[in-house]
């Protein structure tokens, strides 16, 4: 009787992989000229909820419009805070990056206050173009605004969008590939905030 009850006891639950964008840059960048300060305002997800920490995958051959999540794979923290770091790390290297909070309102740079950028995630999946082919997406939008006594005067507005190929077609291969196109997003915005902030 006690093996029988013994061998119908439920197993426990399986823990979920946590991924992250890894260690980051690991040595500082070479000495370059200083940039005015930044605000940078929390990133949104335009389709999932705060707090939504779940790896996402769409069957594009399939059901684009149906978000899937992984079952045994989660981010460390939501999507909207990874990339939030990712930018920060990478428009950190070269001017001070502040939130929009209190410090801002103390914040000046020649008498100025700093501009704002604003983010919205609008994509941030593993997606399957077959079922033996698949890429990370990242695709965000950015808006730049220079505070004033009359309210916000809009700088420069632009979607980003960057496509890379997964190394395997399961939740590892999606994390690092939304990894590596998180990266590319925050380069390209670097780039790009310097040609619209002068």
């Amino acid at each position: 009787m006690l093996l029988v009850g013994c061998s119908v006891l439920p197993e426990p639950p399986v823990r979920p992989v946590l991924y992250d964008f890894g260690p980051g840059q690991l040595a500082p960048a070479g000495a370059q000229a200083p940039l005015p300060p930044l605000a940078l305002e929390t990133v949104d997800h335009a389709s999932l909820p705060d707090g939504v920490s779940a790896v996402y995958y769409r069957l594009a051959y399939a059901d684009a419009q149906q978000l899937r999540p992984y079952q045994a794979a989660r981010w460390s923290q939501p999507p909207q805070q990874l990339m939030r770091e990712v930018l920060q790390a990478r428009l950190g290297q070269r001017r001070a990056i502040i939130g929009t909070g209190g410090a801002m309102a103390t914040a000046r740079a020649d008498g100025q206050p700093p501009v704002v950028l604003r983010v919205e995630l609008e994509e941030f999946s593993h997606v399957f173009t077959s079922p033996s082919q698949s890429m990370g997406l990242v695709r965000l939008r950015a808006t730049l605004t220079r505070p004033s006594a009359q309210g916000e005067n809009l700088l420069a507005q632009r979607l980003f969008v960057v496509q890379q190929p997964a190394a395997s077609q399961d939740a590892a291969g999606g994390t690092r590939a939304i990894a590596q196109a998180a990266e590319q997003v925050a380069q390209a915005v670097e780039q790009w905030l310097e040609q619209a902030v002068r």
